[in-house]
C-alpha cells in the first residue's frame, strides 16, 4: 500500500512538473525574464513554504549541528541546483514543454551513469536489473536525441491565429538549441542527486537541508539575474501570468 501511494504522488509530481513547464513557457513568451523567474520562485519558496514548515517540524524536536563542512555542501548543492533550473528555463524557452517533457526521461540514463562513476551502482549484466537499467539508459539517451533532432508535424491541427499554439511554438533551431540545454540540465540533475544523497547520508534532515539550499540557490540565482539580466523593468512583478508561473514553480 506505501508503495502505491509513493508511486501515485511521484506521478502527481510530474504533473505538476509539466504545467509548471507549460505556465513558465507562457510567462517568458509574454515577455517574463527567464532569470528572474528562477530568483522570485526560489525566493518565494524559502520565505512562504520552507521557512514555515521547517519551523513548525523543528519546534519541538532537536536538530543536529550544522557544521562548516556541511554547509559548504549545501552551497555546492545549491549551485548544482542553480545550474538545473537555470538550464531548465533557458532550454524551456528556448523549445516547448514538451521537448522539457521528454528531455527529462535523460535524467534516470545520466543517474545511472554517474551512480557507476561513483561507485553507488555496479554493473553485472547476469543480473536482470542491471541489465535493465543499462537498456534503458540506451533508449532514453536515443529517445532524446531523436525528439531533438527531429521536430514533426503537430499532432493536432491548430489554427494560426491561436494564441496558445504562438506562445508555445518554436523555430526549429531554437528547438535544437533548446534541447541541447535542457540535456544538460538532467545531467545537472543527476549530479544533483547523487550530491544530495551523499549529504543525506552525512546530514539526514532533508527539510533543513532543502530550506539551506533554497536560499543559496536564492542568492546565486540573483547574482546571475542581475549579470545577465540588465532591464530594471524586469523585476517588476505583474499580477498576470509571471505571478502564476511563479507560485506553481
Amino acid at each position: 500500500m506505501w508503495s502505491v501511494g509513493v508511486t501515485a504522488v511521484m506521478v502527481a509530481v510530474e504533473c505538476l512538473e509539466v504545467g509548471s513547464s507549460t505556465l513558465n513557457k507562457a510567462a517568458m513568451n509574454k515577455g517574463t525574464s527567464d532569470f528572474v523567474l528562477i530568483v522570485y520562485s526560489n525566493a518565494f519558496a524559502a520565505i512562504f513554504i520552507l521557512l514555515p514548515s521547517t519551523f513548525i517540524y523543528y519546534r519541538n524536536r532537536t536538530r543536529p549541528p550544522l557544521t562548516v563542512s556541511i554547509i559548504c555542501k549545501i552551497f555546492g548543492l545549491g549551485l548544482i541546483s542553480c545550474c538545473v533550473q537555470t538550464c531548465l528555463y533557458v532550454g524551456i524557452g528556448y523549445s516547448s514543454p514538451t521537448l522539457s517533457s521528454a528531455i527529462v526521461d535523460l535524467t534516470p540514463a545520466f543517474t545511472f551513469i554517474l551512480a557507476l562513476i561513483s561507485r553507488m551502482e555496479k554493473l553485472d549484466l547476469r543480473v536482470q536489473s542491471s541489465l535493465a537499467k543499462s537498456i534503458g539508459t540506451m533508449v532514453s539517451i536515443a529517445g532524446a536525441l531523436t525528439v531533438t533532432l527531429y521536430k514533426g508535424p503537430a499532432l493536432v491541427s491548430m489554427s494560426s491565429s491561436s494564441n496558445l499554439h504562438n506562445e508555445l511554438r518554436s523555430p526549429q533551431k531554437n528547438w535544437i538549441i533548446g534541447g541541447l540545454v535542457l540535456a544538460a540540465s538532467s545531467f545537472f540533475l543527476s549530479l544533483l542527486y547523487i550530491v544530495q544523497t551523499s549529504i543525506i547520508r552525512e546530514y539526514p534532515e532533508e527539510l533543513m537541508a532543502t530550506f539551506i539550499c533554497c536560499v543559496f540557490v536564492t542568492i546565486q540565482s540573483t547574482v546571475v539575474a542581475l549579470i545577465a539580466e540588465r532591464n530594471p523593468n524586469s523585476w517588476r512583478l505583474k499580477p498576470d501570468m509571471e505571478l502564476i508561473a511563479i507560485g506553481c514553480s
